[in-house]
């Protein structure tokens, strides 16, 4: 796959540490990248206009505020597969929590045949070394619960780091996901699943953030187990398939 044809997609709030690093290390594998920043008062989109005005590689969607990235993945889904230019698309957070270097390794699972490929920490060979105990059973646990209620066959469905071929990206609805929040991931690999698209784990290592702050809270680890039991009790009525 020609690299100009992956576009990778990062969406940004308050990541200014971190914007440069990040878009330095995508484009030096030749990959497209598209910074969605919602509305970022720390400067953050403003440093994606001056990295984009240096590079034709890297360019930016802005939104007015910060909405969530279900909403910020979703509209740039949809801007990329209106344009017509990426064959891949890549999910990945911008700080650094997702290994740029593990990109071509995605990339290269969907060229050889995947509708999707997960940047799995679950798999052999996948790894959390910064991680305590207690939260490596918290996220276990919460890939379980989904796991279960929605009859996932997916070990890590909460992951974020992702690989879709368009084609794939365009045969679901994903313009009508529910989750705003990290629940995002896991309502679109159940979307995929049920779509009966190819869906391959790759391992990664997953890392925690050296600069800036975490933008998990409380308030989307719930939404996320709401959305999931929802989704859950509606399957087993069989008013959702799959």
């Amino acid at each position: 796959m020609p690299t100009d044809l992956v576009t990778v997609v990062i969406p940004t709030y308050n990541e200014v540490e971190n914007l440069p690093l990040i878009a330095e290390a995508v484009t030096r594998h030749g990959y497209r990248l598209l910074i969605v920043d919602d509305g970022s008062p720390d400067g953050t989109g403003e440093l994606a206009d001056r990295l984009a005005g240096d590079s034709e590689l890297i360019s930016v969607l802005h939104r007015k505020a910060k909405q969530g990235l279900g909403p910020a993945y979703g509209q740039a889904f949809a801007q990329l597969i209106e344009a017509g230019q990426a064959e891949i698309i890549v999910q990945m957070d911008a700080d650094f929590s997702h290994d740029p270097a593990a990109i071509p390794s995605l990339v290269d699972a969907v060229d050889a045949g995947a509708d999707l490929a997960i940047g799995s920490r679950y798999v052999r060979g996948g790894s959390m070394p910064d991680w305590p105990l207690p939260r490596r059973l918290i996220s276990k646990g919460g890939n379980l619960y989904a796991g279960v209620l929605l009859g996932l066959r997916i070990r890590d469905a909460t992951a974020g780091f992702r690989c879709w071929r368009r084609s794939a990206l365009e045969s679901i609805d994903f313009g009508d996901a529910e989750a705003s929040g990290y629940g995002f991931q896991v309502e679109m690999a159940w979307m995929a699943q049920r779509a009966g698209l190819s869906i391959t784990e790759v391992p990664i290592t997953f890392r925690d953030r050296t600069r800036g702050s975490s933008k998990m809270n409380g308030a989307i680890v719930a939404e996320a187990m709401k959305l999931v039991t929802i989704w859950g009790m509606q399957r087993l009525a069989g008013r959702i398939p799959g």
